[in-house]
């Protein structure tokens, strides 16, 4: 493992040096590339620039012109271009605290691309510079879980990769998925979200045949390769509505209007922080009697039941 993350800090390094050799006027070729790293003792073949350089072509907005070789490089007309060195203090606080809560999200072609952002972020904020209120900004804030706190399952990087690369480039997947029962499934599915709940990361796709989105657990997922393939994104999926219709939370979308009667000591914190908009509170004289417009799932009654017989009186009438 240390030798992999060796290997991926002197990947962003020489993206990054690359990065900062390319003009916004004239266009640069791999080969003076090549020579200006290699001034710089950073010593590589010309077919691995050319292999950085398409790479950060398609992430970037560089230009690339292939009309006659060899392939000149520069920033399209607009493009701000990179300049790490003068990321402010302010600048380095918000992409550090960024990437402390996102690694899990974002592709890692991307992550590596930006790798040299997140390692200047870093260095802006160490000891010995001027970045001290912004450095101890990281030690007074932080987000605290509202259950008991769980390690992640584990999940494989090319797993990870392979999701992340099919998703991003709207690609069929081939999988091998092991569900909680053990019982394991090929299937060919349709990418269509990532999600992020506690520690577990869901991929939202369909079957190939179907029209209706299941969630897969990243980590059961046993095989996995991503097809030539790609697919139109269908248009009457969103991500947003699928969470609002508590389908992380195992339900099907369905609204009721929950009522229950709960204890005052357990009940107060759902008088400032309420389940629905159109939550309506009586107060009684030993406990609280709540009304509220939710999504019956499972995570729903799970929740209810987590008060045990400090909740009565529970009922459940389908919403109009």
């Amino acid at each position: 493992m240390a030798g992999d993350r060796k290997d991926s800090l002197d990947t962003a390094f020489l993206l990054l040096e690359i990065l900062k050799r390319i003009p916004k006027v004239r266009k640069v070729t791999a080969s003076e590339l090549q020579e200006q790293l290699a001034a710089e003792g950073l010593e590589r073949d010309i077919r691995s620039i050319q292999r950085h350089l398409d790479t950060l072509s398609e992430r970037f907005g560089i230009e690339r012109d292939d009309r006659t070789k060899p392939y000149g490089y520069r920033w399209k007309e607009g493009a701000t271009g990179i300049a790490l060195p003068s990321l402010s203090p302010q600048e380095s606080l918000l992409l550090k605290m960024a990437h402390e809560h996102l690694r899990a999200l974002l592709p890692p072609k991307l992550s590596k691309a930006m790798a040299g952002f997140f390692e200047q972020a870093e260095r802006n904020l160490g000891p010995g510079t001027s970045a001290r209120q912004e450095r101890a900004w990281l030690n007074k804030v932080r987000v605290v879980p509202t259950s008991q706190p769980l390690l992640p399952p584990e999940v494989s990087p090319s797993v990870f990769e392979t999701v992340t690369d099919a998703l991003f480039e709207n690609r069929f997947l081939e999988v091998v998925y092991r569900n909680a029962a053990g019982r394991t499934v090929e299937a060919k599915v349709m990418p269509l979200g990532l999600a992020q709940q506690g520690p577990r990361l869901y991929l939202v796709c369909r079957f190939d045949g179907y029209d209706n989105e299941r969630n897969l657990a990243l980590h059961r997922i046993v095989k996995i390769s991503k097809s030539t393939l790609t697919f139109d994104y269908p248009k009457d999926f969103d991500l947003v509505r699928f969470d609002a219709d508590g389908r992380f939370g195992y339900g099907n979308g369905e609204k009721v209007r929950l009522t229950f009667r709960i204890d005052k000591d357990a009940g107060f914190h759902i008088t400032e922080s309420p389940l629905s908009k159109d939550q309506t509170v009586i107060e009684h004289e030993d406990c609280y009697e709540i009304s509220a417009t939710v999504v019956d799932s499972a995570m729903l009654d799970w929740w209810l039941n987590g008060f045990g017989d400090q909740v009565w009186d529970i009922e459940k009438v389908a919403a109009g």
